[in-house]
């Protein structure tokens, strides 16, 4: 899920297309919201034909399921599946359990996206029961109770800010008084306040399953804080709100600061295991007609135990900045760079369902206005990426017709990509088939758009 975080120099409206349709997916009658990625993709298509495949093959079949699943998994390792559950493809799930701080009262939540493009847990409140909701505590700054109002860049998800154990796998991550999670859909739009404040605006939230396609998100980006220093030292800073709580409901909420501590983090940099500096997804291959499921896996720490090791060799590393963007990429004869004027080069993105990017090739765009591709024939591209420590790679990706794909039944595809007025590459959920792709963190509170000294991603 592409976030954006003012506070961060992380203005990404361009990038609507990208995060609606990684929500939907136009996944062939699932996903509530495709009727708005219709007609919000419709402007954002710049190809140069705007007419595809109005009906798909009949004769393109998924194949099954495919697996890197290990017959048991470690402490410091969780299962990923992209599945037909909630009705969205390219979508990895993994399970997550919280906890009232200190206690056994603890529910496990099934489905939560598994999303290396933004940091902290979100959890939809209806997804919750009620004693589990009840036993969260919501947070207080200042005396106020703490709100937030974070927006991706196909719309904003409101809510309380709570404190909770949070356990994923084996691996359990808490603070003094449990970690600050975003709870959504707790709060009435009408409590939204504030100078800047998206939630109050006429705009589509996203807090329940039925507009994210799952029932959380788990962000597991290179931040560790979700905005850092700009919401410690800045009241206005669009993400964070303080307000009135009385009898459970919250209301009045306007802007307030919130310290880096009490900020929504990114739990993997809190496990007590020690397994706190990156991650490791292993994703199984796709052929090029999709799977009906993959399931894969994730692995907690880089180099700090046996199962966790990173190569010598055999891999490229390619540092990012502090928010996962490496520093320039080019496709098509156009060229991307990471700048301090909000432009982004690239990514890599599970919570994007898609490999998305400007469409400088002119590959065809499907008819049903998607922001997908539907060309006549699968489409090879070799795109190029560069890294803060200056290694550059091509990574050969292949684009096919997104309406024959979605006919055929499958839900994982390694091909389906779009176009949506990207100014900046974004490798989405089908990068990751058949990779294993390393992420380590950056462990400074805040970045700028320059390299950091620890994030990177390799494969």
């Amino acid at each position: 899920m592409l976030q954006i975080n003012k506070a961060l120099a992380r203005t990404l409206s361009a990038f609507g297309l990208a995060a609606i349709v990684g929500l939907v997916a136009g996944c062939g009658g699932g996903g509530g919201s495709s009727s708005t990625a219709s007609t919000t993709s419709s402007s954002g298509s710049t190809g140069g034909t705007t007419s595809g495949n109005t009906s798909g093959s009949s004769s393109l079949v998924a194949n099954g399921p495919v697996s890197s699943t290990p017959t048991s998994l470690a402490t410091n390792q969780v299962a990923v599946l992209v599945s037909s559950a909630m009705g969205a493809a390219n979508i990895p799930m993994v399970s997550v359990t919280v906890c009232q701080h200190g206690t056994s009262v603890c529910q496990t939540v099934n489905n939560i996206q598994l999303d290396t493009g933004s940091t902290g847990l979100r959890l939809t409140s209806s997804a919750l029961n009620s004693t589990m909701l009840n036993a969260l505590p919501v947070e207080t700054v200042s005396g106020q109770a703490v709100a937030e109002c974070m927006g991706f860049a196909d719309g904003s998800s409101w809510g309380s800010v709570r404190l909770a154990d949070v356990k994923i796998g084996g691996e359990s991550a808490t603070a003094t008084s449990g970690m600050p999670v975003h709870i959504l859909g707790d709060i009435a739009q009408s409590a939204a306040g504030g100078s800047n404040n998206a939630c109050a605006s006429p705009t589509t939230l996203h807090d329940t399953p039925f507009a994210l396609a799952a029932n959380g998100i788990l962000g597991i980006g290179t931040a560790m804080y979700d905005c850092g220093t700009g919401c410690q030292v800045t009241t206005n800073n669009d993400l964070y709100y303080g307000c009135t709580l009385s009898g459970g409901t919250m209301s009045n909420c306007t802007d307030l600061a919130v310290p880096n501590t009490q900020q929504v983090a990114n739990p993997v940099q809190f496990f007590a295991s020690g397994n706190t500096n990156g991650v490791i997804l292993d994703m199984p291959s796709v052929g090029a007609t999709g799977a009906t499921s993959a399931s894969g896996y994730l692995t907690f720490g880089l180099g700090t135990q046996s199962n966790n090791a990173v190569p010598s060799s055999g891999i490229q590393k390619f540092t990012t900045d502090h928010y996962g963007d490496v520093q320039s990429a080019s496709l098509g004869g156009a060229t991307y760079n990471d700048t301090s004027s909000n432009q982004r080069a690239a990514f890599f993105d599970t919570g994007s369902n898609g490999l998305f990017f400007p469409d400088t090739p002119g590959i065809l765009a499907c008819a049903d206005l998607s922001g997908f591709f539907c060309p006549a024939s699968a489409v090879a591209l070799q795109p190029s990426v560069t890294g803060f420590n200056s290694v550059t790679a091509t990574i050969p990706i292949s684009i096919g017709n997104w309406l024959d794909l979605r006919n055929g039944g499958g839900f994982a595809f390694s091909n389906l990509g779009g176009n949506g007025g990207l100014l900046a590459i974004d490798f989405g959920m089908p990068f990751f088939y058949g990779r294993k792709v390393y992420v380590n963190y950056d462990t400074a509170s805040s970045g700028t758009l320059n390299v950091g000294t620890t994030a990177y991603v390799a494969f």
